[in-house]
């Protein structure tokens, strides 16, 4: 049992500057650290920025594609040290393709990795999808990862719960509307989503979320922040609202998902014979 553990999510910005993005990454580890966190959750696409348009992508105007043993992700275990980093990549794939990656880091190397398997209209014209959803061991216990739109889908989260997940990343670099922007970011469709999605797939699984997401802008695309951390009954410990942070909450994971599945227990109480 690892007992009580302090998880950090990361709400900031990051572009194609590799070099400033490794800095930043740097910074946010040592704050993490500084507050005791022992799992902290970076954005999707960390590492080289997200698309500037996934409607319309620019070819000419995309992350780089990286590799998984590259000194890139080397350089974020190395900076992870005693902690459990996840970070959002472009991973380079098979003959020239890329997908959108999530990669979990120690001191020790990698130990898991997630390719984003849900894609939002045009991303299918950079990213190949991954087609798996897995949970894995890490020191500070059992994982799962999800990038952006996968958390759209309960069957996503779902997964990684039955697979043993007592917490599940959440890696983000989810913008607000681009049919229908509001002029503030607090009424903007997306932004209500994202919050509800976090709190429901926390909710319907009694696991902790811990949800990360990228500020600023990049092209067409102005990310909502708000990272978090949620309960396994769907309440908010911490968040950062729309502003750069990290949201830190301290808890016993464990004894958190035991209590909420002491009565009611969704995952042993499923009906899958009458799902159709």
């Amino acid at each position: 049992m690892v007992g009580m553990l302090t998880v950090g999510a990361v709400a900031a910005a990051f572009g194609r500057d590799l070099e400033a993005g490794l800095a930043r990454v740097a910074t946010l580890i040592e704050h993490g650290r500084r507050a005791g966190v022992g799992l902290l959750v970076l954005p999707d696409a960390a590492l080289g920025g997200y698309l500037t348009d996934f409607t319309d992508p620019d070819p000419a105007a995309l992350p780089p594609a990286l590799d998984l043993d590259g000194p890139e992700l080397r350089k974020v275990a190395e900076l992870a040290g005693d902690m459990v980093v996840c970070v959002g990549l472009c991973e380079a794939g098979p003959e020239g393709s890329r997908f959108n990656t999530a990669a979990c880091v120690h001191g020790d190397g990698l130990l898991g990795v997630h390719r984003k398997v849900h894609q939002p209209v045009g991303e299918d014209r950079v990213y190949r999808a991954g087609d798996t959803f897995a949970a894995f061991d890490t020191p500070v216990g059992r994982l799962g990862m999800l990038v952006d739109y996968d958390k759209t889908f309960p069957e996503s989260a779902r997964t990684l719960a039955l697979d043993g997940a007592e917490v599940i990343a959440c890696l983000s670099a989810w913008p607000t509307s681009i049919t229908n922007r509001a002029p503030r970011m607090a009424d903007d469709r997306q932004s209500r989503l994202f919050d509800l999605y976090d709190r429901s797939r926390a909710a319907e699984n009694q696991v902790v979320l811990v949800s990360a997401n990228q500020t600023g802008s990049m092209g067409r695309m102005r990310f909502l922040g708000q990272a978090k951390i949620v309960g396994p009954d769907g309440e908010v410990l911490a968040r950062t609202w729309a502003k750069a942070g990290i949201a830190t909450a301290e808890l016993d994971v464990g004894a958190a998902v035991g209590a909420a599945r002491r009565t009611l227990s969704h995952l042993t109480e499923r009906r899958p014979d009458t799902y159709r």
